[in-house]
């Protein structure tokens, strides 16, 4: 079994838009002029953004953040996703799906790469707009407590 995990996205003007806001793929294949596959290796950590509109306006709108898994591993499914993935955040509805591309500009803005960024902390936003509460901000030293975290966990 490959123990990629593949994600297809489709791009259709003013219909559809399925891209990643942020991951590093390990492949990239296109198929024709509006649909591509990428691919990610095991414990990758990525953003999968869906929208879809008619002639009347936006349908559905949709953010996933997401671990990539291994082959064999439980993973959670996701459409557009094979096999699936360690879903840590997910915001469907243009306010929310907004909050978060917002949450991941601030993130960027202080200088932290939105793929290094905690797992818990993902899971702490997806909590909190549940709830419709605001997250706590990503700082600097949250970031260093959780690099210095992952250096002394196995």
């Amino acid at each position: 079994m490959n123990e990629l995990t593949y994600v297809e996205l489709l791009w259709l003007k003013k219909r559809i838009e399925n891209y990643i806001r942020f991951g590093n793929t390990v492949e990239n294949r296109i198929i024709d002029r509006s649909r591509r596959v990428v691919a990610f290796a095991p414990g990758s950590i990525f953003a999968f953004v869906r929208w879809t509109a008619n002639d009347f306006g936006t349908i559905a709108s949709r953010v996933d953040i997401l671990r990539a898994v291994g082959a064999g591993k439980r993973c959670s499914t996701v459409a557009y996703v094979r096999p699936g993935g360690d879903i840590l955040l997910t915001a469907t509805g243009w306010p929310k799906v907004e909050k978060v591309l917002e949450i991941i500009d601030a993130i960027e803005a202080t200088g932290v790469d939105a793929i290094d960024v905690s797992p818990e902390y993902w899971r702490h936003v997806h909590s909190r707009l549940a709830v419709r509460e605001n997250p706590r901000p990503y700082t600097r030293q949250r970031h260093e407590a959780w690099l210095m975290r992952r250096r002394i966990e196995p």
